[in-house]
């Protein structure tokens, strides 16, 4: 059976679309297919599954040689998992950069579009066959836009992803406003989790100048919660980068309702990346930044020694 997967650390589209392909490969391709999940998916990704009634899948802990695979919400081998080039991975579907490093037992098919969400592509992908998608399948899709569009506030959205999740928001019956102000706030309940969880809660590994970067980025509409624990954050964060073999760590606190972004400071090193990523002088252990707030568009491309 053919095994679907996103990335380490999975958010709400590395959650759903596992789940959406794996119906379309084996109630529409009749061809038997599993989602799964490399880790725990954060408190969104939880409240989308429960909301259109789907068990969480399965946590991959093995994956034996052989195995056949679709990849989907990454191309990147630093967030799969290390036997990854051993696996028969059969396709991959990602609106990410190619980052190349995986390797295939033959031709396969690739599907990478300049869209905000995998759940996009897939919705044009399976064209005509989603008037017999079930409900939780449209719903799913709906909310992995939802969240990686920040409800269209990020600069990643493009006129698919809005003309897409209307489609669907009409089709459901639903209200986009609710739904996203219901997902926002489960990805805002971050009080269960330690420090350590938070830095590691939606982080990917970049380098930088030579140096290697764990970018975190924490999505919530309640900041304050998340910057009162700064200090605790900071002294966090040298144990997080240690275990994920990063030089630093950088945390993005993104406020969704004011489409900002607050970078804690640490130390000497990120506050020089800071200024020479976003030309400003940066004076204390936080740097506000307006407007900034998709790590695809905005942080990642600037950031420079």
């Amino acid at each position: 059976m053919i095994k679907v997967f996103g990335h380490y650390s999975p958010d709400t589209d590395s959650t759903g679309s596992p789940l959406i392909w794996a119906w379309y490969l084996s109630q529409v391709k009749d061809t038997p297919a599993e989602a799964v999940l490399l880790g725990e998916p954060n408190t969104e990704a939880k409240f989308v599954l429960k909301h259109w009634g789907f068990e969480q899948p399965a946590i991959l802990t093995d994956l034996p040689a052989g195995t056949p695979v679709v990849v989907v919400d990454t191309n990147n081998p630093s967030e799969l998992p290390a036997t990854i080039n051993d696996a028969d991975i059969q396709a991959i579907i990602d609106h990410h950069k190619l980052v190349g490093g995986l390797e295939t037992k033959s031709p396969i098919e690739i599907t990478m579009r300049p869209l905000a969400c995998t759940a996009t592509i897939m919705y044009e992908m399976i064209g005509k066959h989603m008037a017999q998608a079930p409900r939780g399948i449209k719903g799913l899709m709906l909310s992995c836009i939802l969240s990686d569009t920040l409800e269209f506030r990020s600069p990643t959205t493009t006129q698919t992803d809005r003309a897409v999740a209307h489609a669907l928001a009409e089709d459901l019956g639903v209200e986009i406003g609710e739904l996203a102000e219901q997902m926002f706030a489960a990805k805002s309940d971050v009080s269960a989790f330690s420090e350590a969880e938070l830095l590691k809660m939606d982080a990917k590994k970049y380098e930088v100048g030579g140096k290697t970067f764990r970018i975190s980025v924490l999505e919530t509409t309640t900041p304050a919660q998340i910057l009162a624990r700064k200090d605790a954050l900071i002294a966090a964060m040298p144990g997080v980068a240690a275990e994920d073999g990063a030089d630093e760590v950088m945390l993005f606190v993104v406020d969704i309702l004011k489409e900002e972004a607050t970078l804690l400071v640490p130390n000497d090193l990120v506050k020089s990346v800071a200024e020479n990523s976003f030309k400003v002088s940066v004076e204390g252990d936080e740097l506000v930044l307006p407007g900034v707030m998709s790590r695809k568009k905005q942080i990642i491309p600037v950031l420079t020694l």
